[in-house]
């Protein structure tokens, strides 16, 4: 959940920019998950919950009669107290398909299974430091197998990643509550895959499905010699990925916002296809009559909407505007606190103006790990889209889905040979489209 921080109201309140988040008193709260698990799932009692009541009467139906997106409810054969999630034995499909659903599908109740705490210490070699693949305010992650009946897979075992909260975390009971009410009940290409859950003694632990590649934020601005510069064909086709991610949450009758779009939330799968991780601050949307959802203000410096930091008041737009500030990110390589010093007493808009949409200063402003790899007119066309996204006012920012579309337009201007012929006379050949970045 990486380093986010919380301004509150109360005297209890830290510095929004501590790049710290609000202590939920976690130690406290374990003591209520060592026993019920169908309460801690029902009751959440709070505006994050994805209950039946939270959607219209019968399906639980979340898209709108004008989406064009699928949908499906689903029961499980066997549930844990009415919960929808799988006990004592396997689920009968753990990891979920994409491909009858593309546009994404909705679960009645979380579609999950229990890990026991054993299984998981088995999976992880008790949970040894060499199995730590990364660590966020929430706690370790850690790479681990277990036996899994998986079509074409002869071995017989499935690669995950465990996330395992301890009593010392700053993130506690209701960001775990809210990842298993959301991403337990939704699934589409664009959001990483939730498979179960666990817990023992004061700990609370998360099971997904395991991404190769890891975050965007190690394959954009890490070092060494497991990361490789991503191509422009990668970004663009990373960028497409997260935007349906956020198109697909804001199209749902009860739209959610996301609330912490960074590249540190956005994992990669061996592919490079973007999924959207990590939704311990997601919130239900504003509903017909409201405009927005006053709120505590949480999140990551630096991806924050100003009018979220400066109200409270929290939009679907929102989201909109940590998508733009990533964007830019995507395009210079640099991070958003880096630009922020660079441009000194500058506003973000106008430096993107002088130096993204400025023929002359967009080739010193790219990423110079692309190399000159990339259409000049694609990439101000990509600038132009992100100095949209972070307009001031969230009703001049565009929706996700037109932000998805306009970056599908760019990828099919970008596949034609007139562009890839253009790119090339600016700079050594391309590498082969189809195998980015030598995965």
């Amino acid at each position: 959940m990486g380093n986010c921080w919380s301004n509150q109201s109360d005297s209890s309140a830290g510095n929004p920019n501590s790049n710290t988040v609000a202590n939920h008193q976690v130690s406290s709260q374990f003591s209520a998950t060592s026993g019920n698990f169908t309460r801690l799932l029902r009751n959440t009692g709070n505006s994050t919950s994805l209950g039946r009541s939270s959607f219209s009467a019968g399906n639980s139906r979340l898209f709108g009669a004008s989406s064009s997106n699928t949908f499906s409810t689903s029961n499980t054969s066997t549930s844990f107290g009415g919960s929808g999630v799988s006990e004592n034995g396997r689920s009968s499909q753990l990891v979920r398909s994409h491909e009858d659903f593309p546009n994404g599908q909705i679960f009645d109740t979380p579609n999950l299974r229990i890990f026991s705490f054993a299984e998981l210490k088995l999976a992880t070699k008790d949970f040894r430091n060499d199995a730590v693949v990364g660590e966020g305010g929430f706690g370790r992650v850690y790479k681990g197998c277990v036996k899994e009946k998986i079509p074409q897979n002869r071995c017989g075992e499935l690669v995950i990643a465990i996330k395992r909260l301890n009593s010392q975390s700053r993130q506690g009971l209701e960001e775990w509550q809210s990842e298993v009410n959301f991403l337990g009940r939704l699934s589409h290409p664009n959001l990483v895959t939730l498979l179960g859950f666990g817990q023992d003694n004061g700990e609370l632990l998360l099971v997904y499905e395991f991404m190769r590649r890891g975050s965007l934020e190690n394959q954009l601005f890490g070092r060494g010699s497991t990361v490789r510069p991503l191509s422009w064909d990668t970004r663009l086709n990373i960028m497409i990925g997260a935007a349906k991610g956020l198109a697909f949450l804001h199209s749902l009758e009860k739209k959610i916002i996301y609330r912490d779009f960074k590249p540190s939330n956005i994992l990669l799968d061996k592919s490079y296809t973007a999924k959207l991780s990590d939704f311990g601050l997601a919130k239900v949307g504003p509903s017909a009559d409201q405009s927005h959802v006053t709120t505590r203000v949480v999140g990551t410096v630096g991806y924050a909407a100003p009018e979220y930091i400066a109200t409270g008041h929290l939009y679907i737009k929102s989201d909109v505007y940590g998508f733009g500030i990533v964007l830019v990110e995507i395009l210079t390589g640099k991070r958003i606190t880096d630009l922020n010093r660079l441009r000194e007493h500058h506003s973000l808009i106008d430096w993107v103006k002088s130096n993204l949409l400025n023929r002359r200063n967009l080739r010193a402003t790219m990423d110079c790990r692309l190399e000159g790899k990339y259409p000049l007119k694609l990439a101000i066309q990509v600038a132009r889209l992100a100095l949209k996204c972070i307009l001031s006012e969230p009703k001049y920012r565009p929706s996700m889905t037109e932000v998805a579309e306009t970056l599908e337009h760019i990828e099919a201007a970008n596949e034609k040979p007139t562009d890839n012929k253009a790119r090339a006379t600016h700079s050594r050949p391309a590498q082969q489209h189809g195998r980015p970045d030598g995965g």
